[in-house]
């Protein structure tokens, strides 16, 4: 699902909706608020993309994007 790409951490997700992908987006934001780690991602329809890396680190992937992945992946998964 992930794949290290040009110093980011990088997925794409399919829903069954505009709806669907808003409430995903809405449930990523309050985990990532609470990581202080915030992705950056975009929504058309029913597809979000979302790119992580760390800017305090130099734009680099770290131990932070992973974490916030594995949390990403656990949500989605409910929508699968």
């Amino acid at each position: 699902m992930w794949a290290e790409t040009n110093n980011q951490l990088v997925a794409s997700f399919t829903f069954r909706d505009f709806i669907h992908a808003f409430t995903f987006m809405t449930e990523v934001a309050f985990h990532a608020e609470k990581m202080l780690h915030h992705p950056d991602w975009s929504n058309v329809w029913n597809r979000v993309e979302i790119r992580l890396s760390t800017h305090d680190a130099g734009n680099i992937v770290t131990e932070k994007d992973r974490e916030l992945a594995d949390v990403i992946t656990r949500i989605y998964a409910r929508y699968a």
